[in-house]
């Protein structure tokens, strides 16, 4: 085997090249052979500084080092579409030809039997092979995508040569047997593929995906899993029988000791409604049927709605509670 040369690699495949019969077939690589021909040599690049490869319904060239890679691409990107155009105009309705292209560049040696060896040879053909290539083709109304390496990218592309415009190339990212390669494609970025544009790192996350806070303003979001506040006056949204924010409502001590904040009054929209006490050592009791919202100080700890209060902690439920109820205090101390 030689020892690896640089080269510069340019690869063309016919669109649904099986599905033709055998006379179709023949007429196609004919056309094919006949554009590479055209577009090499509106390159420039002599038959001296090149070496082909024929794989039925693809064409790989191998083109010296020395030879002009921005005057290949322009090449492509001009006579390739015009070529295309030409000829499917009068071509039958099976003869029509697509071309899928790749321009990429590496080291390939060339081994007993006149065969080509080299990864970077092998990379190339894989991104001739991508389904993001394919299925950018099917949206070419020129009948022609073209794929260029990093490599080709970082040297010619990206300095905006004329003929040439790095705006027209797009970075993507398309899966192969080797692994993700990173490339750059002439023209949109297909939807909806496997394979898909690199966007980079630094994308901020997804909201409602789990471990993100709550969108701001969501209805019924909270941080505690509690329900929402209820705002506003009974019967303006609230419903009747919970207590307005805005109407304070005094706590009032039972006969038995037991604690009770009233129903809202009627100016709040609720219907008045008698206090509701427990025994001591009963269960303790929900709010009554119009909504007022009972404290038991039974044995046990002190309870508030059904809820446990215990230590200096206080609640309110649907409402606010104000006066001198007092819950967690020190032993002695009024009530």
């Amino acid at each position: 085997m030689t020892d690896p040369v640089s080269r510069t690699f340019l690869l063309l495949d016919i669109e649904k090249y099986s599905d033709r019969d055998d006379v179709d077939q023949e007429i196609l690589r004919r056309k094919l052979y006949d554009i590479a021909n055209q577009v090499l040599e509106a390159a420039g690049i002599d038959e001296t500084l090149r070496s082909r490869a024929d794989r039925g319904d693809s064409v790989m060239e191998l083109i010296d080092a020395s030879a002009s890679v921005r005057a290949l691409l322009r090449a492509l990107l001009t006579e390739v579409p015009a070529q295309l155009h030409a000829y499917n105009r009068s071509a039958s309705s099976t003869a029509q030809i697509r071309l899928r292209g790749v321009v990429a560049n590496g080291y390939v040696a060339v081994d007993e039997h006149g065969g080509w060896v080299g990864s970077d040879l092998n990379h190339a053909c894989r991104l001739l092979d991508a389904q993001l290539l394919r299925e950018a083709l099917r949206a070419r109304a020129d009948g022609f995508a073209l794929c260029v390496s990093e490599g080709v990218h970082a040297g010619i592309v990206r300095h905006d040569h004329v003929g040439v415009p790095a705006a027209d190339f797009r970075p993507v990212t398309v899966t192969s047997k080797n692994g993700p390669l990173r490339a750059w494609l002439h023209g949109p970025v297909p939807a909806g593929d496997h394979d898909h544009a690199d966007t980079g790192a630094g994308e901020p996350p997804v909201p409602g995906f789990p471990g993100d806070d709550p969108a701001p303003g969501a209805r019924g979001a909270t941080t505690s899993g509690a329900p929402p506040a209820e705002c506003g006056p009974a019967g303006a949204g609230g419903g009747a029988g919970r207590a307005s924010l805005d109407t304070p409502v005094p706590a009032t001590a039972g006969a038995d000791g037991a604690a009770t904040v009233p129903a809202p009054s009627a100016q709040a929209g609720a219907a008045q409604t008698a206090p509701a006490t427990t025994q001591p050592g009963a269960a303790p009791a929900q709010g009554p049927a119009g909504g007022g919202v009972v404290f038991n100080f039974g044995s046990g700890s002190p309870s508030f709605g059904g809820s446990l209060v215990g230590g200096d902690q206080h609640g309110v439920s649907g409402g606010q509670v104000t006066g001198d109820v007092r819950l967690g205090g020190t032993a002695g101390e009024g009530a």
